[in-house]
């Protein structure tokens, strides 16, 4: 059966919000008004506007603008603790570290992880790899300075959403060929990974995914601002794409969420079983009527999301 609609589909308890997500017309390029009301609500949702945390100004890549990061320190730590480095989603042409504050702040409490959320340039200002560089610049310092900030140096972890998890899935591609940083686990929520999807290359193209939240025209648009003039045959293109990349083997050990309504649901499995075959431990669960985005929308499942995150975070990092 086809559905010409997946609203059907979708989570009861998540149903009525799900139209209350900021959302943006490539065609009308409102892109700045995106930004905006993606940064306000959720901020408002994740009750961000409440939280104190610690802004710093650190060294950004080569040649490049200093990189902000915020930095969450949980209440009570025994001894050092895990240190995570967090990459905010937003299609990596939005976000701000800012708007994630409230959940970053609870999940150091629930889990005594110090994060440090990132600040990255996001395209079409800036495209690949300008963001990557950035997060990885971010995690240099983060590995320089993890003990002054209370945190273990050895045991230090990459965490993404979304076009943050893009960000991080390849951060780690180039912690492990750079070999400066050990990783000791990569977290992707709902990665952003492969720039075929929603196009007319797209490995499947499922009617049921891609509805809500983030669309295939929104993912094609996104794509083209951060890929920029980068040719296909560039041996960089893997850690813009990391569904491109062809050697996985050698990754930390990876916890990937991804939802059965989300666009990235395929792209998402695909990685997954290719990291398994890579030898990569490798945790996935698909979220049944879960679309992009759903662990933000206030429910019984994104409560059940939230916990299974934190207990991978306590027992990987």
């Amino acid at each position: 059966m086809i559905f010409m609609t997946t609203f059907e589909l979708v989570d009861a308890h998540q149903r009525e919000r799900v139209g209350s997500f900021p959302s943006f017309d490539p065609a009308q390029g409102d892109l700045e008004v995106f930004r905006r009301d993606l940064a306000e609500g959720t901020t408002a949702l994740l009750g961000s506007d409440t939280v104190a945390y610690e802004e710093r100004v650190i060294p950004g890549p080569a040649n490049a603008p200093a990189v902000r990061v915020l930095i969450f320190r949980p209440p009570e730590a025994n001894g050092p603790a895990p240190v995570i480095l967090y990459v905010h989603g937003g299609g990596m042409i939005a976000g701000t570290p800012d708007m994630q504050a409230g959940t970053h702040a609870r999940v150091a409490a629930a889990t005594g992880a110090l994060i440090v959320s990132v600040d990255y340039r996001l395209a079409p200002e800036t495209p690949f790899p300008g963001g990557l560089e950035d997060v990885y610049a971010a995690l240099l310092w983060l590995s320089a300075h993890a003990t002054d900030l209370g945190g273990d140096s050895s045991r230090i972890s990459i965490m993404g959403d979304s076009g943050g998890g893009c960000l991080a899935a390849a951060t780690a591609l180039l912690a492990r060929d750079r070999k400066q940083v050990p990783l000791r686990a990569q977290i992707l929520i709902y990665p952003m990974l492969d720039l075929r999807t929603g196009g007319p290359d797209a490995l499947t193209d499922d009617p049921t995914t891609g509805e809500f939240v983030w669309t295939r025209a929104q993912n094609q648009h996104a794509w083209s601002a951060v890929r920029g003039t980068l040719a296909a045959d560039d041996p960089a293109f893997g850690y813009l794409s990391p569904a491109f990349m062809r050697n996985l083997s050698d990754l930390p050990p990876t916890f990937l969420i991804t939802g059965a309504l989300d666009l990235f649901r395929d792209e998402d499995v695909t990685f997954a079983q290719r990291l398994w075959q890579a030898g990569v431990p490798t945790d996935l669960i698909v979220y049944a009527n879960a679309v992009h985005a759903f662990d933000l929308l206030p429910s019984p499942l994104a409560e059940r999301v939230q916990r299974d995150v934190v207990e991978a975070i306590r027992r990987l990092t």
